[in-house]
């Protein structure tokens, strides 16, 4: 059996079938790890959804901040939903649409194995958590996304504020700012705050603000965590982590790194792909 872990996906379907080729991937025999952000800006989320649900319990996947808008965009009107682009219309009007939104919302926002000693995620952890804090957050949000009050969530999912995860926010609050630590940090300060608009590669951010695996002082974990969500820094391995989002969706490449052996083995495809047109990165 091999375990591969890949970057960010972002509707990218073509490159993912070519690089499932590329690693001789074997559904009766291999497993995906997936970094979140299976959607949105490759034109062919639908395609993308259908596949990776397809591959059952041979795919882990971690949601990503496109994910989880798409499934806050799923609960406005209909109406609203008519408006979205039209990758995204075609994921919310598509006849299954129901049972691949289902599906997307179980899917965690960590993934540990302990075994192989690895931890999947989409974007960055509280610089002061262990992974077993993180754990504790991410079941936390978890429960709720998959409870019988979903809704009540996803309509209050996004905001920049509270921009710093403390044990002692409550509701909404809490659930928000430990999504948005999952789903969208690079940068933060020395207490964790998120620079939610630093985007770009190491040495471009504001003063007093570090990539959050290294953050001063940050929490030793015993797992090496593998993330997506930046793509202006690239492939990143070293310090206890490997960063996997190498732009596929902005003409970049889409990489997949080997999990289960000593040392790391890396396979990428190149995309041809123009970035979006009018798009930023976030």
């Amino acid at each position: 059996m091999a375990v591969w872990a890949i970057g960010d996906l972002q509707g990218c379907h073509d490159e993912l079938v070519d690089l499932m080729a590329r690693i001789e991937f074997d559904p009766q025999r291999d497993v995906l790890w997936f970094c979140g952000d299976l959607v949105n800006r490759g034109g062919q989320s639908l395609q993308v959804l259908r596949t990776v649900k397809a591959l059952g319990d041979r795919a882990v996947v971690v949601l990503g901040n496109h994910d989880l808008s798409l499934l806050a965009i799923a609960e406005r009107r209909r109406e609203d939903q008519a408006k979205v682009n039209p990758e995204l219309r075609e994921v919310l009007f598509a006849p299954d649409r129901e049972e691949l939104l289902d599906w997307l919302r179980q899917c965690p926002l960590l993934h540990v194995d302990r075994e192989l000693g690895h931890g999947l995620l989409h974007a960055g952890l509280s610089p002061r958590w262990t992974i077993e804090q993180a754990e504790s957050c991410a079941r936390e949000i978890e429960s709720r996304l998959r409870g019988s009050g979903y809704q009540s969530l996803l309509k209050q999912l996004f905001g920049n504020n509270p921009d710093t995860w403390s044990p002692r926010l409550r509701g909404i609050d809490r659930l928000r700012a430990g999504i948005n630590v999952f789903t969208r940090m690079r940068y933060c300060d020395i207490r964790g705050r998120i620079a939610f608009s630093d985007k770009g590669p190491p040495g471009t951010q504001r003063p007093g603000l570090y990539p959050w695996f290294e953050v001063p002082g940050v929490a030793k974990r015993e797992l090496r965590l593998i993330f997506g969500h930046w793509s202006a820094l690239g492939l990143c391995h070293g310090m206890g982590v490997t960063g996997l989002d190498t732009g596929c969706v902005w003409g970049g490449s889409f990489t997949a790194m080997r999990v289960d052996t000593d040392e790391p083995q890396f396979v990428a495809v190149n995309s041809s792909r123009l970035p979006p047109s009018g798009k930023s990165i976030d």
